[in-house]
């Protein structure tokens, strides 16, 4: 168990000032430590321990970034982007894949050099300054307390079709607390909850690839060899041109959102930068041979035009080579996926806000820690706005609560564009003042990581010429300028008084 440590006062790699102390802990929590004054950096320093429990393994790091991606996007959003783009989606999820392992890679970089609780934020303040930190902190919050409703009501759909005399909303609440209840124990609870999720997940993909494969050469049962005939037929490999593969980067290029946790969780694990260079590096590849090798059996067993969005193309599969039952199967791994990715997602907006509580940028009764180095108000925070959304898409899906989605659907890519920025800067700062620290390194700097935000432009722009994805940016954008204004009357306040 550590002890609390107060915000150490430098926000650059190596300044080396700041100090450290302690609270008094008892049953309950710590008190609250003395936030920064107004207009101060602050933030645990490189090679300090966040006042958190070490209590995730390599194990759970490991699984967690194999499977912190694997989700509902993939086993039925995929529909969606084959029927815009045919055959030419494994293309799709080529490009988009590719993005998201650069991302990553950045993040790894930056994270294993200066591991925090709040991950990306954290960077970015070291970066650019407070309001950098303190917008992409808030924003990110936003989007997991939004999408955390998604995910509830989701998988209540799923469960209330197994078990129809219990109402929605009471899977709902059961799956909520169930979840508040494991994250307020004790993080290692967190850990074990990903680690099987994740197993199971990657399971089911590994078996779905070799059934696949097996189709695809005609050694099952009642099989022929289907060689390339759905790859090249229907109009080719790319039926909709290269306008379909784009339109399917759009599509699907979300799907990837949640890599991020993985060094959000490395912070409360023994050797936070060793773990989470650990994880970047088994999850990278895998991540993408699962997405595209997924999309490649899929387009190659079956006709794309057979493909209707909305329903899950690993059923269609499972169903058209004979596996019994392949509908039930795949609900539970879906199931399974939701539940997976509410469970990151309260983890993941926990910490986050107590990240910002440590720095002075959200309130200080956050900072509370309990015996066991859980953030208790901090995920009591995020669960109760959690519920506010849940309650909203029960109530209003196509009004009030859409308005919130669209506000989030674009800021993933505000995020991921955030953390590239400032790698660009830190790895220089990293490079001058702290070398050895930087253990694992962006591929090509800095050449890739132009190339990663260059392409986050263009999905921008491109989505801004889509009708339905308008909408998004749109609101995104609006949200992300509300979050910057507070920021930058905040930085004002902070720098008169």
């Amino acid at each position: 168990m550590h002890e609390a440590i107060a915000p150490k006062t430098d926000a650059e790699p190596g300044s080396g000032s700041g100090g450290t102390g302690s609270g008094p802990r008892d049953g309950s929590g710590t008190a609250p430590r003395p936030g920064p004054a107004p207009g101060t950096p602050s933030g645990p320093g490189p090679g300090e321990r966040e006042p958190l429990a070490a209590g995730l393994k390599q194990r759970h790091l490991t699984m967690l970034g194999l499977g912190g991606v694997i989700g509902a996007g993939l086993f039925v959003g995929s529909s969606g982007g084959i029927a815009v783009a045919g055959p030419g989606i494994v293309v799709s999820y080529l490009i988009a894949g590719t993005l998201a392992m650069l991302v990553m890679r950045m993040l790894g970089e930056m994270s294993s050099a200066m591991p925090a609780s709040g991950s990306f934020s954290v960077h970015a303040e070291r970066a650019f300054g407070r309001w950098a930190g303190f917008s992409v902190g808030w924003l990110y919050w936003f989007l997991l307390v939004v999408v955390l409703a998604v995910e509830a009501t989701g998988a209540a759909t799923i469960a209330s079709g197994w078990v129809p005399s219990v109402p929605q909303w009471a899977w709902v609440l059961l799956f909520m607390v169930v979840f508040t209840v494991a994250n307020l124990a004790a993080v290692s609870n967190f850990g074990e909850f990903e680690f099987w999720f994740a197993a199971l997940k990657i399971t089911a993909i590994v078996l779905f690839l070799g059934l696949g494969l097996l189709a695809i050469l005609g050694v099952l049962p009642d099989t022929d060899p289907v060689g390339m005939t759905n790859l090249t037929g229907q109009g080719g490999f790319l039926p909709n041109g290269w306008s379909g593969v784009i339109s399917g980067v759009l599509a699907v290029v979300f799907a990837f959102g949640g890599l991020e946790v993985v060094t959000i969780a490395a912070a409360e694990s023994d050797d936070p930068a060793r773990a989470v260079g650990r994880a970047v590096r088994s999850a990278v590849w895998r991540i993408l041979l699962f997405y595209v090798g997924s999309m490649l059996v899929i387009v190659a067993v079956l006709p794309w035009t057979s493909m209707k969005p909305g329903q899950s193309p690993y059923v269609a599969v499972l169903d058209h080579i004979g596996v019994p039952a392949s509908g039930q199967i795949m609900n539970i791994v879906v199931f399974v996926a939701l539940l997976s990715a509410l469970n990151a997602n309260l983890y993941g907006s926990s910490r986050m806000v107590f990240s910002l509580a440590e720095r002075g940028e959200a309130p200080r009764a956050l900072l509370r820690v309990s015996g066991g180095g859980v953030p208790r108000r901090a995920v009591l925070a995020s669960v109760a706005f959690g519920f506010v959304s849940v309650l909203l898409n029960l109530q209003w899906p196509d009004s009030v609560f859409l308005y919130m989605l669209n506000a989030v659907g674009a800021v993933l890519l505000v995020v991921w564009g955030l953390i590239a920025a400032s790698q660009l800067r830190l790895r220089r700062r990293l490079e001058r003042e702290a070398p050895e620290k930087l253990t694992l390194k962006m591929w090509c700097f800095p050449w890739l990581t132009w190339v990663a935000l260059g392409a986050m432009v263009i999905v921008l722009v491109l989505m801004l010429t889509d009708d339905t994805a308008r909408p998004q940016v749109l609101w995104s954008g609006a949200a992300t300028g509300a979050v910057l204004l507070v920021a930058f009357l905040r930085e004002l306040r902070g720098k008169r008084s």
